[in-house]
């Protein structure tokens, strides 16, 4: 098996914070937004992060790319820490790991047209290209997104939503990269053009032979793209495994609410449907709860869950959960039938 293009290891990320009001040489306290997460990432694979808002899916994105800092663990690109390298060698790199951003219009400079918005990244990785060769690049590259040739002189003002997005997806691509990290792709778009999009990330993957982290909240959006899923709580992985594996047999419990939680297309199976609930409001990542940080809203919590923070257990090949009760208790997932549990 060969190694991963990917491999990151108790990777965390903390920010001091002063509480509001407090004098200048009082103690910070320290919100740890990421915590010692461990995955790999193969050549032509798609992992999939899903969780709440405020779980520390995208701090841990923006930690990959180098625009937060890192506090502790590595990230082994083919073998070689980018948290570990300097800026010259991180530069070198930096164009095969690209991002697509939640808010395409945000993302877009609204006095740059289209093409040059494309066009921009290689100013910066293939700065002796040839005026005429980038131009030809830019409108390859902007037809593989599905936007037309007379789209490159046009302002963002003058796209929609989704063509913005897929603006953004060719200013991604234009440089060649390998790893594309899609932090919410779809999630300020509507649900018609969130279909398209991600469908079109699906074929570019394959056409390009691009590697892709998808961020979403959505369990049904990343169900639908991913080989393998991650599920995040409070900085943490609850859960992480074969995609498909993990939404049929999902073992931590807030997986469980997660899928139990996500709508039905068909009503009569909708009204059916009973599963485990998520109640509560998401823990402060100020004062997270002791032991597992998913013990006050778990529906299978006990009182030695307060105690030691669980370690990830495996449960067959590639996946694990971190929940020393995984898998008991009934659930009945949209993929079941009304008489069946799992």
């Amino acid at each position: 098996m060969s190694a991963p293009l990917l491999s990151v290891r108790d990777l965390s990320v903390s920010f001091p914070v002063r509480s509001e009001g407090a004098a200048l040489w009082a103690r910070r306290r320290e919100l740890q937004a990421v915590r010692s997460v461990s995955f790999d990432l193969d050549s032509r694979e798609t992992l999939g992060i899903v969780g709440e808002s405020g779980s520390g899916k995208s701090t841990l994105a923006r930690a990959l790319i180098g625009t937060v800092p890192v506090s502790g663990g590595q990230a082994l690109w083919e073998g070689r820490d980018l948290l570990a390298m300097g800026a010259e060698e991180r530069h070198r790199h930096r164009r095969d790991i690209q991002m697509i951003f939640q808010d395409p219009l945000a993302a877009l400079d609204p006095r740059m047209t289209a093409g040059e918005i494309v066009a921009e990244p290689l100013a910066v990785h293939e700065p002796g290209l040839a005026r005429g060769e980038a131009r030809a690049r830019v409108a390859e590259t902007m037809e593989q997104v599905g936007l037309l040739p007379e789209h490159i002189d046009r302002y963002p003002h003058e796209f929609s939503g989704g063509q913005c997005q897929r603006i953004a997806i060719a200013r991604a691509l234009i440089s060649r990269p390998r790893l594309v990290i899609c932090d919410e792709p779809v999630s300020a778009l509507d649900v018609s053009v969130q279909a398209q999009i991600v469908n079109l990330l699906g074929e570019l993957k394959r056409e390009l032979g691009l590697s892709l982290i998808f961020i979403s909240h959505d369990l049904g959006v990343v169900k639908h793209i991913s080989d393998r899923i991650m599920v995040f709580y409070l900085g943490r992985a609850m859960e992480h495994g074969p995609a498909g594996g993990l939404v049929r047999g999902p073992r931590h419990p807030y997986t469980r609410a997660l899928i139990s939680a996500a709508p039905v297309p068909d009503p009569a199976v909708e009204r059916r449907r009973r599963g485990a609930s998520l109640e509560g409001e998401l823990p402060s990542p100020l004062a997270p709860p002791s032991g597992c940080v998913f013990r006050t809203r778990c529906p299978i919590a006990r009182e030695s869950c307060a105690g030691e923070e669980p370690a990830m257990r495996r449960y067959g090949e590639r996946h694990f959960a971190a929940c020393p009760h995984a898998g008991e208790g009934e659930l009945r997932t949209p993929y079941s039938s009304p008489g069946t549990s799992r």
